[in-house]
């Protein structure tokens, strides 16, 4: 428990989430303060270029093995399964319809690149490393949840229409070609192909500046948190508020189960539970916008990015670093 509270002080104290917690102050205060949307858009696409990039070079470094079939077959494994568990705790512990359920549930499945990339730098600034192809991982884990949650709306309602897309062409490409998966996935392949000579070139562009992009981003990503639930806050009942907790904590043991069994490094194992304790606030609300017009946006968008997110930062992250050093015995 001392480790944890230490690891937990400390990450409060780093400059990431500092900025983050400045955002979400401000947009609470009603502060004027916002980072204009094309700057923020073109923050997104570099941390995802880096992030794929690094990964890529780290996986030319290791080579393709079983291990890392196994834990993309574990990550696509997960991001079907957790919905079932979200959707079950939310039917005990909320009163929300199946539609509203199912797609906050999809949100739970699938996860956050940038929850990934605050863990990866923690991580990094600890000096614990991790497998460079859990990136690879992550992007694997951004689809299979929403195809669990239409199910589970079709199983509900027998077959019923929702006035959504449903597997149809609208759905696929929304997962399939997806901004950032694309160019996560895309930069991760040039980085396998070019290794390390390829980062040597730019290295100057994608490692030095990484951590001042990442505060800069956190901070509009603090503006956006801090503003929806300011203007959510009727929805934020109990049984919602303990959900966002709760299912970020659940789905991080399932990761950690995962990543005990693949024989991951204490890096690896702490990015496979941030992975499946992270809410996606991106891929995800694109997609149900298509197929579950009707599931109530402000809901799920508030659980994912105004709880899961900043309780991931501040506390979750090192809860996990903690647990994975405890269960791997470094």
């Amino acid at each position: 428990m001392d480790g944890i509270l230490a690891l937990a002080a400390e990450n409060l104290l780093s400059p990431i989430i500092l900025f983050f917690a400045l955002g979400f102050a401000a947009a609470l205060a009603r502060s004027e303060l916002s980072v204009p949307e094309a700057i923020a858009k073109g923050m997104s696409l570099y941390l995802l270029l880096a992030i794929g990039f690094k990964g890529g070079v780290s996986l030319a470094n290791h080579g393709v093995d079983a291990t890392l079939i196994l834990a993309l077959m574990a990550g696509v494994i997960l991001s079907f399964a957790l919905p079932f568990v979200a959707f079950g705790l939310l039917r005990a512990m909320t009163g929300l319809s199946v539609i509203d359920a199912a797609a906050v549930a999809a949100h739970y499945g699938s996860i956050s690149i940038v929850t990934f990339v605050a863990a990866s730098s923690v991580l990094s600034s600890a000096g614990i490393a991790a497998e460079g192809y859990m990136v690879a991982v992550a992007a694997a884990m951004e689809a299979p949840a929403i195809l669990s949650a239409l199910w589970l709306v079709t199983r509900a309602s027998g077959g019923a229409d929702h006035g959504g897309g449903g597997l149809g062409s609208g759905i696929l490409r929304e997962i399939l070609l997806n901004g950032s998966i694309v160019l996560l996935i895309g930069s991760f392949a040039i980085g396998a192909i070019t290794g390390q000579e390829g980062l040597a070139k730019i290295e100057a562009f994608i490692v030095a500046p990484f951590l001042g992009v990442l505060c800069l981003f956190l901070l509009d990503m603090g503006l956006i948190a801090g503003r929806g639930v300011r203007e959510a806050r009727g929805l934020l009942r109990p049984g919602l508020f303990a959900f966002g907790i709760l299912m970020p904590l659940t789905g991080a043991a399932f990761g950690l189960a995962a990543g005990a069994m693949l024989g991951l490094s204490t890096g690896g194992v702490a990015l496979m539970m941030t992975l499946s304790a992270s809410a996606s606030y991106i891929a995800v609300p694109a997609a149900m916008r298509v197929a579950l017009p009707e599931a109530n946006p402000a809901i799920y968008l508030t659980l994912a990015l105004g709880i899961t997110f900043p309780f991931n930062l501040t506390l979750g992250i090192p809860i996990y670093m903690a647990i994975a050093q405890a269960v791997t015995g470094s």
